[in-house]
């Protein structure tokens, strides 16, 4: 019988990408972001939603600790000397504190959302870093490993190591406010017109095409000596003048964190949604570039402290699956973890993770193989969606579900994947993806041009049997979240152009058959016919977060130029469908 005492509800509440996460003796059973719920990118303030939701999937109707990812007391004095000194940020800060005001009510909020389960909990607050440290240590299989954080800031910090071994982990050393490698890379990504928040995987993604010529100047704007990550603050404005940030609900927003420094040295910035320059492309490519050298200069400094051979990664920067796919080369770490939520969504998992272990003493018992840990739907649940909006669809059994499903993707059709549970993080793994033919040259072109409405320059990725990760990647290590990019083989490229980077990489999911069996025998099917085990996957959405629900996934079916869905056990073809095209009135019925 599951006690309140041994469940423990993290939460990353008030803060972008707000998610929640359930921990019931030891084992994590549900996670979910509020956005795929609310349907707000990215969306901050209280995931009352996402924590409702994992509460009623596991029937638990109290629980014994709520754990959140933030400690408004952490380096309080750091925070009080620097306002002293800086009158300029006192409105600034009268934000924050309303912010971190907030956490501390977080139970009675909760309650007020109507979350009663929550009523009575123990609260924890714990350190942001901690709980990215937590997130990827104790998810790991490692049973000792050096630990790194590193993203743009929390609680007054941007970085944290140390050294985690068995249910504990030690704290060796921080970045703290106003250095950060994280907004290093979030300045670049302003200045060259991505502005929304989350936007830095769109310059990772364009400094493929670019040289990096501004190396030397973009040096000067960071660096890395003896473990500590120090900006040029000429080139900033967050520590000086202050930056706007709203948290409070929403989409987040941050204001520009770059001074006008960095517009004298590189230039103008670029209009958002104006033409890319071959100057835009070059400095992309630089910045990533200067990011891998302090990137590899931290990790590098932290295993020769610890001398430790494993490294457990976290923050957004950990996110940086370029970088990430140079581990073995630019480093003598030889085996490593990042969490595939490495974002501050993964600290509602870290944070409860930290409650358990670190905070109770509990011993581990629990790996993080997959990410499989949001809603999920019946057949008969389907069934209702699709009876309810009036379209025509085939119910098949499994063997028949995937050989039409594999065919159709050879045939060059485009397949919306609606299986499973949703999955947690940022990336679609196999249960809520858009599938296509990687052998496909113009593939990218399609599925752009009618389904994604995205810049051309970012990469579709492959999901590969695990099996034969060896045979079309120069790297063969297993890469299960598409956290890390590796050299595609060069005489493999050819066959799968659709997801082979200007570079040369592929941001890869390798597939296991134990751990998602019904997309490993869809991949393998799809090998039987074409003799090439890769899929390309995108996530199932168009400009939206990832669809959740049968209801949401028939919409954007529907809408988009897509030709198949495959739902549960059940084939839909826009063929059939085309009444539908263009119309929400059947899927608004459906949700009535």
């Amino acid at each position: 019988m599951t006690t309140s005492n041994s469940t423990i509800l993290g939460l990353n509440a008030y803060h972008g990408d707000s998610s929640a996460a359930l921990l019931v003796n030891g084992q994590l059973v549900h996670a979910v972001e509020e956005e795929r719920f609310n349907r707000i990118k990215h969306w901050a303030g209280l995931p009352a939603l996402a924590a409702q939701h994992c509460l009623e999937s596991a029937g638990v109707a109290s629980v014994g600790h709520v754990a959140v990812s933030r400690d408004p007391k952490a380096h309080l004095f750091s925070k009080f000397a620097h306002l002293a000194k800086r009158p300029a940020h006192w409105p600034h800060a009268t934000g924050r504190a309303k912010n971190s005001i907030r956490i501390t009510q977080v139970l009675e909020d909760l309650q007020a959302a109507g979350v009663s389960a929550a009523q009575g909990s123990r609260l924890h607050y714990i350190e942001h870093h901690r709980a990215h440290l937590a997130s990827a240590f104790f998810a790991s299989p490692f049973e000792r490993a050096a630990v790194i954080s590193i993203d743009g800031f929390g609680d007054f910090s941007s970085s944290m190591w140390g050294v985690g071994a068995g249910n504990h982990m030690e704290i060796h050393g921080r970045v703290g406010f106003p250095h950060s490698l994280g907004l290093f890379y979030t300045a670049f990504t302003q200045f060259l017109g991505f502005l929304k928040y989350g936007d830095e995987y769109k310059m990772m993604g364009l400094g493929a095409y670019g040289e990096p010529r501004f190396v030397s100047e973009v040096r000067d704007v960071v660096r890395t000596r003896d473990g500590q990550i120090e900006l040029n603050l000429d080139y900033f404005r967050h520590h000086d003048e202050g930056v706007e940030m709203s948290w409070e609900g929403g989409e987040p927003n941050l204001g520009r964190v770059f001074s006008q420094k960095l517009i004298d040295v590189f230039g103008p910035p670029r209009e958002p949604r104006a033409e890319i320059t071959e100057r835009h492309r070059d400095i992309a490519a630089s910045a990533q570039k200067v990011l891998e050298e302090n990137y590899f200069a931290l990790l590098n400094d932290v295993q020769r402290r610890t001398k430790e051979k494993t490294v457990c990664l976290a923050g957004g920067v950990a996110l940086n699956c370029v970088a990430n796919g140079m581990i073995f080369e630019q480093t003598d770490f030889r085996d490593f973890y990042v969490q595939p939520a490495a974002h501050d969504a993964g600290t509602s998992i870290g944070a409860a993770l930290y409650v358990h272990h670190q905070v109770l003493g509990q011993p581990r018992g629990y790996v993080m193989r997959h990410v499989y840990y949001g809603s999920q739907y019946t057949d008969q649940e389907i069934e209702r969606t699709l009876e309810a909006a009036g379209v025509q669809y085939t119910r098949l059994a499994e063997p028949s579900l995937l050989a039409q499903t594999a065919r159709q993707i050879a045939d060059g059709k485009i397949v919306g994947w609606f299986q499973g549970a949703m999955e947690f993080g940022p990336r679609a793994l196999g249960d809520r993806s858009i599938l296509a033919d990687p052998r496909r040259k113009d593939m990218k072109d399609i599925l752009n041009s009618r389904i994604k409405y995205r810049e051309p320059f970012r990469p579709f990725c492959p999901s590969i049997l695990a099996e034969k990760t060896g045979e079309y990647f120069e790297t063969d290590y297993p890469s299960p979240f598409m956290v890390t990019a590796y050299k595609i083989r060069p005489e493999q490229q050819e066959r799968i152009p659709a997801v082979t980077h200007a570079d040369g990489t592929g941001r890869l999911q390798t597939v296991e058959r134990d751990v998602n069996p019904r997309y490993w025998n869809l991949i393998a099917e799809f090998e039987r016919i074409s003799g090439v085990p890769v899929l390309l996957n995108t996530s199932f959405n168009e400009n939206e977060p990832i669809v959740n629900t049968p209801a949401e996934a028939l919409d954007c079916f529907l809408r988009t130029r897509m030709d198949v869905l495959a739902m549960g056990s059940f084939l839909l073809l826009k063929a059939e469908n085309e009444s539908f095209s263009g119309s929400r009135a059947c899927v608004e019925g459906a949700r009535a």
